[in-house]
């Protein structure tokens, strides 16, 4: 049962190593536009801010989008769910981790390797074009949502998007005082989305309110799921797509 105010647990980290080695059983479902669904606001976070090869569109799996309706469709009148980030080019993948490991780094400059990664991929996977371990983001399975009113306001949900901080972990407003009412008001925001998107079948990535995650290897991980059903996958090109159909048409001699 849908619960909107249920609160959100204090998950630990995913264990990565575990995730990675969950099997990958791709179903095949193409990637779909949300721009054009009157139901959900779509506004490509990374294209807005300038970052090198991001797209202007967000596209998810088949079955992403219909479980995006439906979180959509359970969220209060007069508030709507706005898409920021889908399917990401590895070119931004790898853009972004390099970038804030780089700041990780300046901002921790006694930290290894292994603790540099650790911090980064708190809130940017390492890039992986894997088969068998893609970045969530390059599946078209995960997607950064946030809320906003149906005059298009964006509500305040207690941290910026992306924001690399305590504030952006899911549950971080969990422990508000009761005469705070400002943080208990962004506590019910996030509640709130947080209980529509894993009613549809979502799982949360817990380091971030903005994160979900469905069919990838991290919503397998969360769902106890024997396989995630997305690997890596990409918009079809215009040549692939006359190869295929000159392929289906005049098929090779034998």
């Amino acid at each position: 049962m849908h619960e909107p105010n249920r609160p959100i647990p204090a998950f630990a980290e995913p264990d990565w190593a575990q995730v990675a080695r969950i099997p990958v059983a791709e179903c095949g479902e193409a990637l779909c536009t949300l721009r054009l669904s009157p139901a959900l606001r779509v506004y490509p976070a990374y294209r807005h801010l300038g970052i090198p090869d991001a797209v202007e569109d967000c596209q998810v799996r088949l079955e992403v989008f219909e479980r995006l309706l439906r979180a959509a469709g359970s969220l209060p009148d007069g508030l709507m769910l706005v898409v920021l980030d889908a399917w990401r080019p590895i070119a931004v993948q790898q853009h972004l981790y390099r970038t804030l490991e780089a700041a990780m780094a300046r901002h921790h400059p006694q930290a290894d390797a292994a603790t540099l990664q650790r911090l980064t991929r708190q809130f940017v996977s390492p890039p992986s074009r894997d088969p068998l371990a893609p970045s969530p983001h390059l599946t078209g399975g995960a997607v950064d949502v946030t809320l906003c009113d149906a005059q298009g306001r964006w509500l305040d949900m207690g941290s910026r998007f992306d924001e690399v901080g305590p504030r952006s972990f899911s549950a971080h407003y969990e422990t508000v005082t009761a005469g705070d009412s400002a943080a208990l008001a962004i506590r019910d925001r996030r509640r709130l989305l947080h209980n529509a998107m894993l009613a549809a079948g979502f799982s949360n990535l817990p380091s971030e309110w903005w994160h979900y995650d469905y069919g990838d290897q991290l919503w397998a991980w969360h769902h106890g799921q024997p396989a995630a059903l997305y690997g890596p996958t990409a918009p079809p090109s215009l040549e692939g797509l006359w190869q295929q159909q000159l392929a289906e048409r005049f098929p090779s001699p034998l």
